[in-house]
């Protein structure tokens, strides 16, 4: 594993969890989650607006709505809709010793590549360059952790969509790309501001599942690259 400028980091060519998903979406249509394009679209816009808000703050511009990585600007509402989400993670962190920590040491941005990361399908070994990019990473503790935006608004609505979103194999792709032994998710709901979380360990129920899906999806990307 190789720590790495975050800078360029989409231009890499190493294989993402995103790349797995696209993989995913092109070989079976039928089970890519429907919803209008536009509408996807502005999901991912305002969920990256959260995340600069909350992991990089000085690249948010208060008085043009806007962010370093898109100069479009947002709307008012979108953007105050946005720091009420990040308010209600801050409140909780007063209430959550260990999102606290997370928020006042962990190294936010974190790109890391393996030029040759192991896999193994089935009985059969192979390797692929690998990248990821963490939200929260923890030096001294070796493992990081996820931020994400979601509709669910019980802990049991978010705890399916951990499944239905994939968000399981993107957990297992980052721990083993880390080599880390733990993980976890943040989520905060976009319907009523609570906060849900998810903590993970190498072999548990979510970590196995999460793994089962990317070794077949790097399988068939390697099988699809083998030239």
């Amino acid at each position: 594993m190789i720590i790495v400028p975050s800078s360029n980091y989409y231009e890499r060519s190493e294989v993402s969890n995103s790349d797995l998903t696209t993989l995913k979406n092109l070989l079976h249509p039928g089970l890519a989650f429907r919803v209008d394009e536009a509408a996807r679209q502005a999901a991912f816009r305002f969920g990256s607006l959260v995340d600069t808000l909350i992991t990089e703050s000085d690249k948010a511009n208060h008085y043009t709505y806007t962010i370093a990585d898109d100069p479009v600007p947002y709307t008012k509402a979108e953007w105050e809709h946005a720091m009420e989400m990040r308010k209600a993670l801050m409140m909780e962190s007063g209430r959550d010793p260990f999102l606290l920590k997370v928020l006042t040491t962990s190294h936010t941005q974190t790109a890391m590549v393996n030029p040759e990361q192991p896999f193994e399908y089935g009985s059969f070994p192979f390797s692929l360059p690998a990248r990821c990019k963490w939200d929260w990473w923890l030096h001294e503790c070796n493992f990081g952790g996820d931020l994400k935006t979601t509709f669910a608004s019980t802990q049991k609505e978010f705890e399916e969509a951990l499944d239905f979103f994939d968000w399981d194999r993107s957990r297992a792709y980052y721990m083993d790309i880390a080599r880390s032994d733990r993980d976890f998710i943040y989520a905060i709901s976009k319907k009523n501001c609570r906060v849900f979380k998810h903590f993970i360990r190498r072999g548990d129920a979510t970590y196995n599942r999460g793994r089962d899906k990317y070794q077949e999806l790097a399988f068939q990307y390697w099988c699809l690259n083998l030239n």
